[in-house]
């Protein structure tokens, strides 16, 4: 039916006869000629229809956007001064001598040209993804994939499918229930990630395994987030963590450079301590300048409790951020980053302008100033490094609720005062604490199968709070594109992490039985990881959403407009399954 795509009509095919099909993306009609630009996959060809040629001319003329047709024409040069240099079919026109109109389109209910609700371009999924931007990310996450087995495949890992009707794994999301009609009342889970499987394929000697994989969490969502996910699953028998790291930050550096000609450079390595204390995020932003300095030590001797009580507790944290420029700042627009940092449980927003430094306390004005003595002020301008036109801003609390507040507004004022720069911040963050403390006991920071760094199963039972797990991050650009661990080879350790985490023996048996029963049988030592691949394809073609380079993503209320799905279930179909739904 075509003998060229759109996009590959340029000067070579001079003189050629060529038939293209595709779909009416514009037509012009200047009186004498009709211009119309053809599109395809490939890009845009413009077609000339003369009126020598009547009868072509007059089905021209019928012509509409998005017709669906077939075009055989002569190629030749544009006139001189027509040339289009953005296109690379912009040296050439078709001069068109047979058309075949192969479907018409009805008046297009969303706009290429009008901004419309996401709402509407999800329910008319297909003609939203006919436009040329959502075109080339689909097209190049097409790539991206194709680079990734390629990659692995060099490097000796085997693709290898994982089931998708299993028990649920614990990755810390409900899972989607899928009933079983052949077992009464008993349901699979869909996999929130190939996890047990993956490290089952290492005991079971396959010792390089990759999957690009579906995954399922029902979780609430949000613009890096939907409910069916794809991972880049990467798991590796008799492999360090830092070999686990040398080789996936080749992989992704490899991608930068073969399809962006962007060279990352080696990745610097971060401990989570440093992390959260710099930053206040586990997932910091290295293009922004802006960092938190703790300050505590020089406040547990004021009178101001605001500052001491926590700077006194050994849960809580006093820190600051230095903003340049940021004296310039309203006492609105204060008002308005303290109802913000209060967004993340933050109960204020303390604050310091400097005025003129060499003058001491009479150059800085802050409403807490009454309370810190000189030689506290005179201290921390100098920890900061403040200078004239500066404003610090302070968060006193419970640690975790500083660094969260605080990194938030690190973000926020990175992008308010346009201190973000341009290009690319990779970084691996490691050394993340094993468990978290909280009021209901320990939980997992990453999940239960992560193994410990330099503590045997006795060490690790009597102190947990104080270990380290074997697990990293790697993070670009303030988003976490991919983590993983060395997962726990050995029987007892597993058992003891399952003890600290409140599962009893029983408990452990039934969810995960088969996995301990596999680590009896001389279970290797294996590590690995999993980027998400909807987040990094996100980050290379510079969009904002995980949804744009999903060619059906679901809304942030996970429904589909195009499919209306969820949608309600035969009643005969759940009797079938002994399944009652309650209003």
């Amino acid at each position: 039916m075509r003998s060229h795509y759109c996009g590959q009509v340029t000067e070579q095919e001079l003189g050629n006869t060529v038939s293209v099909a595709g779909w009416v993306h514009k037509r012009r009609d200047l009186g004498g000629l009709i211009f119309v630009d053809m599109r395809d996959r490939t890009g845009l060809l413009q077609v000339v229809f003369d009126p020598d040629f009547e009868a072509m001319f007059n089905e021209a003329n019928k012509l509409r956007q998005e017709f669906c047709v077939q075009i055989s024409g002569e190629v030749r040069a544009r006139p001189e001064g027509q040339i289009n240099e953005r296109m690379a079919t912009g040296k050439v026109e078709l001069l068109a001598k047979e058309i075949t109109i192969l479907n018409r389109s009805a008046a297009l209910p969303i706009d290429y040209n009008q901004q419309v609700s996401e709402e509407q371009r999800l329910r008319y999924r297909y003609l939203d993804l006919r436009r040329p931007d959502m075109n080339e990310k689909i097209q190049f996450r097409a790539r991206v994939a194709s680079a990734v087995r390629r990659y692995m495949d060099s490097h000796g890992f085997l693709d290898i499918e994982t089931p998708m009707l299993t028990r649920a794994t614990p990755e810390g999301a409900r899972d989607y229930l899928v009933p079983s009609r052949t077992h009464k009342g008993k349901f699979f889970a869909l996999p929130q990630s190939p996890q047990l499987f993956k490290q089952l394929l290492m005991m079971s000697g396959f010792d390089r395994y990759y999957q690009i994989v579906k995954c399922f969490r029902d979780e609430d969502l949000r613009a890096d987030r939907q409910p069916e996910f794809t991972q880049i699953d990467i798991e590796t028998t008799f492999m360090s963590a830092d070999q686990v790291r040398e080789l996936t930050e080749g992989l992704v550096r490899s991608l930068f450079q073969e399809l962006m000609d962007v060279d990352l450079g080696n990745f610097p390595v971060m401990a989570y301590s440093e992390a959260m204390r710099r930053f206040g995020s586990d997932k910091p932003d290295l293009r922004n300048p802006l960092e938190l300095v703790d300050v505590a030590d020089l406040m547990k001797d004021i009178e101001f409790k605001v500052f001491s009580g926590p700077a006194n507790d050994e849960k809580g944290r006093v820190a600051v951020i230095k903003v340049p420029g940021g004296a310039a700042l309203s006492r609105k627009q204060i008002d308005e980053y303290t109802n913000f940092v209060g967004i993340y449980g933050a109960k204020g927003l303390a604050w310091m302008k400097v005025n003129d430094r060499a003058a001491g306390m009479d150059g800085v004005q802050s409403p807490v100033l009454k309370f810190l003595p000189e030689v506290v002020v005179s201290a921390l301008l100098e920890r900061v490094d403040a200078a004239d036109g500066d404003i610090l801003l302070f968060g006193a609390d419970k640690a975790n609720v500083v660094s969260e507040a605080l990194g938030a507004l690190r973000l926020k004022l990175g992008q308010d005062f346009d201190l973000v720069a341009d290009g690319w911040k990779p970084l691996w963050v490691v050394d993340f604490p094993m468990f978290e403390d909280t009021d209901e006991g320990y939980f997992a920071l990453h999940h239960p199968f992560t193994a410990p760094i330099g503590v045997n199963a006795q060490e690790l039972q009597a102190n947990p709070g104080a270990a380290l797990s074997n697990a990293y991050d790697m993070v670009l650009n303030g988003v976490e594109v991919g983590g993983g661990s060395v997962r726990i080879h050995d029987n007892q350790m597993q058992q003891v992490v399952f003890n600290i985490l409140g599962i009893e023996e029983d408990e452990a048996q039934e969810k995960f039985g088969f996995l301990l029963d596999a680590l009896k049988y001389g279970a290797p030592p294996h590590a690995g990881l999993a980027f998400g691949l909807d987040r990094l394809v996100m980050l290379m073609v510079g969009a904002s959403s995980i949804r744009d380079v999903i060619a059906f993503p679901k809304t942030t209320t996970a429904q589909c407009p195009l499919t209306d799905a969820p949608g309600y279930a035969n009643p005969a179909a759940l009797a079938e399954l002994n399944i009652q739904v309650k209003e």
